[in-house]
């Protein structure tokens, strides 16, 4: 481990720099997100200061880092001019043992367990809904299901929220630990450990977005699933401008669409481009909408896509539903989130 009192503090302002270095993939190659490059660098720089201790060994390092860095990217070309210019500013910038030690640090003490925790975060959320989904629908049965689809992307993201918070409050707090010394200020420490959170909750982030947007497609796969309801293959070459999760075959050889959406609003224009000449083409026999938040569901709306075979299924206690199924004008649009599965089946 690299000591902290071979780091001057004046030298500690330097670990925000080099970790901005380290994981700019615009003008370098962000080696700070390679784990196992990073190790590997770290290890050697560290055992060439324990066999050369008495003696000065910082050229010897710096040779040691342009050719681990080299030897990693030499056969990746089009990286070439980023490489050589990281190992130039590197050249420029560790000018003195403290700087190195700061490298050294930088890398085996933020980037090293940065990665590591950001890894320990779920790239799905299906783990922390699927389960809990699962005991609805066993206890509940088919009235569990409006509960399921509301609840399934709460619980993802509380779920994935809550591991993130546990991996940074461990990673956080071991690194705080390794910081208490005599050697640096307040304001050193602040230095280095806003750094940590500042690029962990970018790369947090970068996790989050990758996450967002599957949840809802995800819960009909798992509805079909626990019911054992056939999925069928799209239509070839159906186009309109309507996002379908899934699809069934009817028994009359037809087909379903399924569309898992929280709300319609800006999409609902987009949805009418499938009309019933379209559907009717490609053998689409209704566009079935499960649609979790539903007071911008308009009764010209229901009326217009409802006439365009497109049906709407509403929360069992929504307010829309219950006055749509007592209109005269809309009853035959719209069914209780309850009735999807029976529906379906009675047409399977």
């Amino acid at each position: 481990m690299t000591a902290l009192n071979e780091i001057n503090n004046t030298e500690f302002a330097l670990v925000y720099h080099m970790y901005q270095m380290l994981i700019n993939k615009n003008k370098y190659i962000a080696i700070g997100e390679r784990p196992k490059l990073l190790t590997r660098i770290t290890s050697s720089l560290k055992l060439v200061a324990e066999i050369n201790k008495g003696k000065d060994y910082l050229s010897l390092q710096k040779q040691v880092l342009r050719n681990i860095i080299s030897e990693r990217y030499k056969k990746t070309e089009t990286t070439n001019v980023r490489v050589q210019l990281l190992l130039a500013d590197l050249e420029k910038e560790i000018v003195s043992q403290e700087i190195m030690n700061v490298f050294i640090f930088t890398c085996e003490h933020i980037l090293v367990p940065l990665q590591q925790a950001i890894e320990n975060i779920p790239s799905n959320d299906r783990e922390y809904t699927l389960n809990i989904a699962k005991a609805y629908l066993d206890i509940e049965g088919k009235h569990g299901l409006a509960d399921v689809i509301s609840l399934w992307d709460d619980l993802g993201v509380k779920g994935c929220l809550n591991a993130e918070r546990s991996e940074i409050i461990r990673a956080f707090a071991t690194l705080r630990i390794l910081l208490t010394t005599d050697n640096l200020s307040e304001n050193e420490k602040d230095v280095v450990l806003t750094a940590f959170v500042q690029e962990f909750e970018r790369r947090a982030a970068q996790k989050r977005k990758k996450r967002a947007g599957g949840s809802l497609e995800d819960v009909t796969n798992f509805i079909f699933e626990y019911y054992k309801i056939q999925c069928a293959e799209s239509p070839e070459h159906f186009q309109a401008d309507i996002e379908v999760d899934n699809w069934v075959k009817t028994n009359d050889g037809w087909l379903i669409g399924i569309s898992c959406k929280r709300t319609l609003r800006e999409r609902w224009k987009q949805v009418t481009s499938a009309d019933s000449s379209i559907l009717s083409k490609f053998k689409i026999k209704y566009i079935y909408h499960i649609v979790t938040y539903d007071e911008d569901l308009s009764d010209d709306k229901l009326a217009l896509l409802g006439s365009l075979r497109h049906i709407f299924f509403l929360p069992d206690s929504s307010r829309r539903l219950k006055y749509a199924v007592e209109h005269i004008g809309l009853k035959d649009y719209v069914k209780p989130i309850s009735s999807l599965i029976d529906t379906i089946q009675a047409q399977i």
